[in-house]
């Protein structure tokens, strides 16, 4: 006869063995998705650079310069923030960067296929995200920046360069998703680690 305790640790065991499977696939997708964006934008300097004229620019809302210097400022000055809010906004502001790029460059473009197989590749990423929750409102701050950024008319234009952009969207990627890049060097830099950077981290709006 078996007993209880043999019953409820193989239970337990067994349970250990299931979590794993029901949590993994979606990080291990997520993961996946992400690294094939990392060696897609590897070749940002050749398609987004070299065959743009020199200091060409774009238009663009001011949310979408989302640099690491706006992560340290959101994660000091938000309440209630989450790390999944910073990578929605993350995901949005990159899929209307795409967006614009692709708006200003004719389909012969030599950029235009890979800008369109960018945007390609947000879209499978954006399929492997977690859902949000139905009983979490994001904060504040996290629902204006999504406002904002759809927002046709805003009066905020920030004139960048379509290099520029895809840079943010490349290292604030391994800011926000340390998991699927343990190995980077300067992980951290995301961080308001030193006093003075907290400090002007306090200090700087967040518009």
């Amino acid at each position: 006869m078996v007993r209880p305790t043999s019953l409820l640790l193989g239970g337990l065991f067994g349970l250990m063995w299931v979590i794993p499977v029901l949590m993994t696939p979606t990080t291990l997708a997520q993961c996946t998705s992400l690294k094939t964006l990392e060696t897609k934008l590897t070749y940002r300097r050749r398609n987004l650079k070299h065959n743009f004229p020199i200091n060409y620019t774009i238009g663009v809302h001011y949310e979408e310069l989302f640099k690491l210097s706006n992560i340290s400022r959101l994660r000091v000055r938000v309440v209630d923030l989450e790390e999944g809010d910073l990578q929605d906004v993350w995901l949005l502001v990159n899929q209307e960067v795409l967006k614009r790029i692709l708006r200003v460059l004719p389909v012969r473009h030599p950029s235009y296929k890979y800008t369109s197989d960018l945007e390609d590749l947000f879209r499978k990423i954006q399929q492997v995200f977690p859902p949000q929750s139905d009983e979490r409102e994001p904060p504040e701050r996290i629902e204006e920046i999504y406002n904002r950024v759809k927002e046709p008319n805003s009066k905020g234009w920030r004139f960048v360069t379509p290099k520029s952009l895809l840079d943010n969207c490349y290292r604030t990627m391994h800011c926000l998703f340390k998991n699927c890049f343990p190995s980077e060097d300067g992980e951290q830099d995301c961080e308001c680690t030193s006093f003075p950077y907290y400090i002007s981290c306090l200090l700087l709006p967040l518009h």
